[in-house]
């Protein structure tokens, strides 16, 4: 099978730097084309991150030789298309958000898909927010944004913020059973590589919990409503609930979002054994396309005591799998959880290449 060459906007950052790593070996997409920000442009993309490679896993020696484009160049990327090195583009863009919005938009005009894990488009109302195992149906909006903008082979999607991985899938798996989920308490405790690089400096997180970040209740919020929406005249309508207040947590661990959830159910409520059992057998479209990056359990149940826990657990299945633990009755609601995913990957690059798969297998990327 000849691979897809693929962009990276904001190659040499954090998330950047994921993308090409997951990527190394992907069996359909290949990194042929970098970019980032004006001081980077020119160089080989391996003097561009030299002293500023975060990840213990490489880039591949290929990927090294690649020279810098600068990102807010278009017409840089258009001509990478012409000669077949970027058929679309992984936006891991870092800069304000009307600069991000305004410059996917430009992208995508251009005829290049924009795979996106910036938040700037995530409340454009045809722009798909996407966790292929809830609502891959949303992709389909696509052919609408399409039509509004007058774009051919272009588009913008869009992944959530990375916290909600923790715990949407799980309580998905619990709406598709049948059960009604009206109110949700979560409170998350997110690891220091959620901010970038150089992130939180050191003496504010070492001995120390930092019990605000910015906007992220408010995304923890609000973004499930429209990831459990539906199309409805040419946008997505946000989902009437549930109600989730959110307190969310800056704790001392490198990779890996805690969530701790309760929830309350409407009439029908299922025991903590029914529980079990929905979050055991749940799978979902990505399992059934088997997408490369999907794991093969969506929903990993640890039934210790003390799990999940992020050095233990993290990693699960590529890093893509939600470890669920400590499932028990709640004595304010109904029912409440622990929920674990990697931050950096389901929560970044990996959900970003997952996204891009389920749109492939869908027809949008070709």
């Amino acid at each position: 099978m000849q691979k897809i060459p693929v962009g990276i906007l904001g190659a040499t950052g954090m998330v950047g730097q994921n993308y090409i790593s997951l990527l190394n070996d992907h069996p359909w997409f290949e990194v042929k084309f970098v970019a980032a920000s004006p001081r980077s442009a020119g160089k080989p993309y391996a003097e561009a991150i030299r002293g500023r490679w975060q990840l213990a896993r490489s880039y591949a020696p290929d990927v090294g030789k690649l020279v810098v484009a600068d990102a807010n160049d278009v017409e840089a990327a258009k001509a990478a298309a012409k000669r077949g090195d970027c058929a679309f583009v992984f936006s891991a863009l870092e800069m304000g958000k009307d600069e991000i919005k305004h410059l996917e938009e430009a992208y995508a005009a251009a005829g290049i898909p924009v795979v996106s894990n910036a938040s700037a488009n995530r409340w454009t109302d045809d722009v798909p927010m996407l966790i292929p195992e809830i609502n891959a149906a949303h992709a389909d909006i696509i052919v609408e944004q399409r039509r509004k903008r007058g774009w051919d082979k272009g588009f913008i999607a869009v992944k959530p913020n990375c916290s909600i991985q923790s715990y949407m899938i799980p309580i998905y798996a619990l709406m598709q059973a049948g059960y009604e989920v009206k109110r949700m308490f979560v409170t998350t405790m997110q690891a220091v590589s959620g901010a970038g690089y150089p992130g939180v400096p050191s003496l504010d997180m070492i001995d120390n919990i930092v019990p605000y970040i910015g906007g992220e209740e408010e995304k923890s919020e609000l973004e499930p409503l429209k990831i459990l929406g539906s199309i409805d005249g040419g946008i997505i309508k946000n989902a009437a609930g549930p109600l989730v207040t959110a307190h969310c947590n800056r704790v001392p661990v490198v990779d890996g979002h805690t969530a701790c959830v309760s929830l309350e159910f409407g009439v029908k409520k299922p025991s903590v054994d029914e529980v079990k059992s929905i979050f055991a057998a749940f799978k979902s479209l990505p399992q059934e396309l088997d997408l490369p990056f999907a794991p093969v359990q969506p929903i990993i149940l640890r039934e210790e005591a003390d799990r999940p826990q992020p050095r233990k657990d993290r990693d699960a299945d590529k890093g893509m799998a939600v470890s669920v633990g400590r499932i028990r009755p709640c004595k304010l609601f109904d029912l409440r959880f622990v929920g674990l995913s990697h931050n950096t990957v389901r929560g970044a690059a990996g959900g970003g290449i997952l996204n891009a798969e389920l749109l492939k297998a869908k027809g949008y990327i070709q």
